[in-house]
C-alpha cells in the first residue's frame, strides 16, 4: 500500500526553510505543500481552489496538515467541499477579527459555523499565540467538533518557536498515517 499522502497549507508568506512544514517536506515520503500563487496577497476563493485542486490530485483521500491562515482555508475548503479526507490537523488557527491578522488576507472572514462530522480533525493552539487567543481557540475547536490539544506558551508554533522539525507534531501525522 502506498504511504498516505499529506498536503501541506501554509499560511500566509508561506513556511520558510526553518518552519516544521517545510522541514517535514523535505524529510517524510509523500509530504507535499498546496501552492498558492500568491503567498502575499492571499484571497480565500483562490486559495481554497488551490486546496481543492490538490486534494483531487491525490493518489488517496489525504491528510491536511494546516498552519495560520492555511488553517482557515481548509476550513473553509470542508464546509465547502466533499472530497473525502483521511484527517485534518489544525495548528494555530488566527483570529480574522483579531488585531494582527493581516490586512492583505481578503475573504477569511466569516469562519464557516460548523463543519461535516470528521473522524480525526484536531486544531492544536499556544496559549501565547499572538494571532489568536485561548478562549478564540476553543472555541473554534468546539463549533468544528474537533480534538483540542493545547500546547502551552509555544507562540505562533512556527519556526521562532523553536520547534525545529516538531517530532510532536509529526508523531500524530505518522499515527493517522498509520490508520
Amino acid at each position: 500500500m502506498a504511504t498516505r499522502p499529506v498536503l501541506l497549507i501554509p499560511g500566509i508568506h508561506n513556511s520558510g526553510p526553518g518552519h516544521w512544514q517545510s522541514l517535514w517536506q523535505t524529510r517524510h515520503a509523500d509530504v507535499a505543500r498546496v501552492e498558492q500563487a500568491d503567498w502575499d496577497h492571499p484571497v480565500c476563493d483562490a486559495w481554497v481552489q488551490a486546496l481543492d485542486d490538490a486534494i483531487a490530485a491525490a493518489a488517496q483521500p489525504p491528510i491536511l496538515v494546516a498552519h495560520s491562515l492555511g488553517c482557515l482555508v481548509a476550513v473553509h475548503w470542508a464546509a465547502r467541499h466533499h472530497r473525502p479526507l483521511h484527517a485534518l490537523l489544525l495548528v494555530a488557527v488566527p483570529d480574522p477579527e483579531g488585531p494582527a491578522f493581516p490586512a492583505d488576507a481578503r475573504g477569511f472572514f466569516p469562519l464557516p459555523a460548523a463543519l461535516p462530522t470528521m473522524d480525526r480533525l484536531m486544531l492544536m493552539s499556544s496559549t501565547s499565540d499572538p494571532y489568536s487567543t485561548p478562549g478564540f481557540s476553543a472555541r473554534c475547536a468546539g463549533a468544528w467538533n474537533a480534538e483540542h490539544v493545547v500546547l502551552g506558551a509555544l507562540g505562533h508554533v512556527n519556526a521562532d518557536s523553536g520547534l525545529g522539525d516538531w517530532p510532536a507534531g509529526w508523531e500524530q501525522v505518522a499515527r493517522w498515517r498509520g490508520q
